[in-house]
């Protein structure tokens, strides 16, 4: 290791290690320091109920990922990543049997939502969806980490997405395409009312139809693993089992970046108070299953889909987001996002059976147990769903903060992905990965374009590191 590094980057989640990546691939030296035994933050794979079933502890499906362009920049595939997509990305069942899909074609989406609002659907989304590289580029660099390639493209969206849902879904008559949407936004676990939550769904479905919602061959683990092989090819250090209190724990550097909460990047850099107003969110329940078997989908569509999501209806979606997220409780009946890996995967469990994974939503914090609360939905919308069940996982907020340090109180989304902090994380500035240090620097979920596992939040932090490196004597 060098006398003085150029960079070191703390947290070798998908962000952290995009963030090495993007500034070793620039020649800079870096070295990166995980507290985990392995890489991966919230991409990892464990086998957490028995043996050969592999499971994703955090994420699993991947439709921000595989439209990322940090990862589309990147040689990923050398590295082992390779996406396999289900026969259909996404399926909404509902409780008559019938379900409301996204799929890869445009046409076959809007069918599902029925006559009225097949035209509507297509006329909202084909003229996006037509400049979709450029547009997903512009909106996830936001705030302007460079000039916008499609400026008026970036404004269309903007116009259609800053709104709240609740207005997008005016132009619509169906509850079909009202409930698929709400479901959207509820992956960001966000009020169906709140600033840019049209924005949040017509993201996911525009990846949808763009590369679809795929999973890595052999779990999440394989991006995480696959951008650590990258970077070493690169010249850059990773050191795991390497926990981080205070500065000078670290070698010297010319740039220190954390893909760590705010919270934890004050502590760590004696910025007292200085996050204090950052909000965190809702917390999830999350159940992991090994199964005898395929989930028995009342609804053909939910059998092939990669992701289930699950709620009678908006209103029913809505009241879960409420409870979660304002009210302080768990909801009677949880809002719950699924994913069945091995639809896509078979590799991921042995010959026949499955892996399975879904959560519910819960106050930040929240002690308690919803095992019942999710297999009673489960229930409804695949009778017989607990005969399949072989073993079971259970991880509520405490588990999950303790699996990931960046889960303040179980919010996987490392703060509240509501109001302004959707937009503006984690202070309003127009420099959120600067902090009141010159040369420390914030990459995690806390900072735009925000949670999931797409990397774009380090790719955006490492151009503010090269350009301080760049001009720093």
């Amino acid at each position: 290791m060098p006398s003085m590094l150029d960079a070191v980057v703390v947290g070798a989640g998908p962000n952290g290690l995009t963030a090495a990546v993007e500034l070793a691939r620039r020649g800079f030296s870096v070295a990166l320091f995980e507290a985990k035994p392995t890489v991966g933050g919230g991409a990892r794979t464990e086998e957490l109920t028995l043996p050969g079933f592999r499971h994703d502890p955090c994420s699993a499906a991947h439709p921000l990922g595989v439209n990322s362009p940090a990862f589309r920049g990147m040689p990923l595939d050398r590295y082992g990543l390779e996406w396999l997509h289900a026969p259909l990305p996404m399926a909404h069942p509902f409780p008559d049997g019938s379900a409301a899909v996204l799929s890869r074609s445009v046409a076959e989406t809007a069918a599902s939502f029925g006559p009225r609002d097949a035209g509507p659907y297509r006329r909202l989304v084909e003229p996006l969806l037509a400049r979709w590289d450029t547009l997903v580029r512009d909106f996830m660099s936001l705030p302007l980490t460079a000039l916008p390639r499609d400026p008026v493209t970036l404004a269309r969206f903007g116009l259609v997405g800053l709104p709240p849902s609740s207005w997008l879904m005016r132009r619509f008559q169906d509850d079909r395409i009202k409930t698929l949407f709400a479901g959207l936004v509820a992956h960001v676990m966000a009020p169906l009312d709140g600033l840019a939550t049209s924005a949040i769904g017509l993201v996911f479905a525009l990846s949808a139809h763009a590369r679809g919602w795929p999973v890595p061959r052999g779990g999440s683990q394989a991006i995480s693993d696959a951008l650590a092989a990258y970077l070493a090819d690169l010249g850059g250090a990773v050191h795991t089992d390497y926990e981080v209190k205070r500065l000078d724990d670290l070698p010297p550097a010319r740039a220190y970046v954390f893909d760590t909460s705010p919270a934890a990047l004050a502590r760590i850099a004696g910025f007292g108070d200085y996050y204090a107003s950052y909000r965190y969110g809702p917390s999830v329940f999350k159940i992991d299953y090994a199964l005898d078997g395929p989930v028995p989908w009342t609804a053909p569509e939910a059998r092939t889909a990669g992701t289930v999501q699950i709620g009678a209806d908006q209103k029913e979606i809505g009241t879960a987001l409420r409870a979660a997220s304002r009210e302080g409780r768990a909801p009677d009946r949880p809002f719950m996002i699924t994913v069945q890996p091995s639809v896509a995967d078979p590799t991921r469990a042995p010959d026949g059976k499955h892996v399975f994974w879904t959560y519910g939503h819960v106050p930040n914090g929240w002690s308690g147990d919803l095992t019942d609360a999710i297999e009673r939905q489960l229930e409804r919308f695949a009778p017989g769903f607990r005969d399949r069940v072989l073993a079971r996982a259970t991880a509520g907020p405490a588990e999950m903060a303790a699996r990931n340090a960046n889960y303040v109180g179980g919010d996987i989304a490392c703060g509240a992905a509501s109001g302004l902090q959707l937009l503006l994380r984690p202070k309003l500035s127009l420099f959120p990965y600067h902090t009141p240090h010159p040369a420390v620097f914030l990459c995690s979920s806390a900072t735009p374009p925000g949670p999931g596992v797409h990397g774009m939040s380090g790719h955006n932090a490492a151009k503010a590191v090269w350009r301080r490196l760049r001009q720093a004597p």
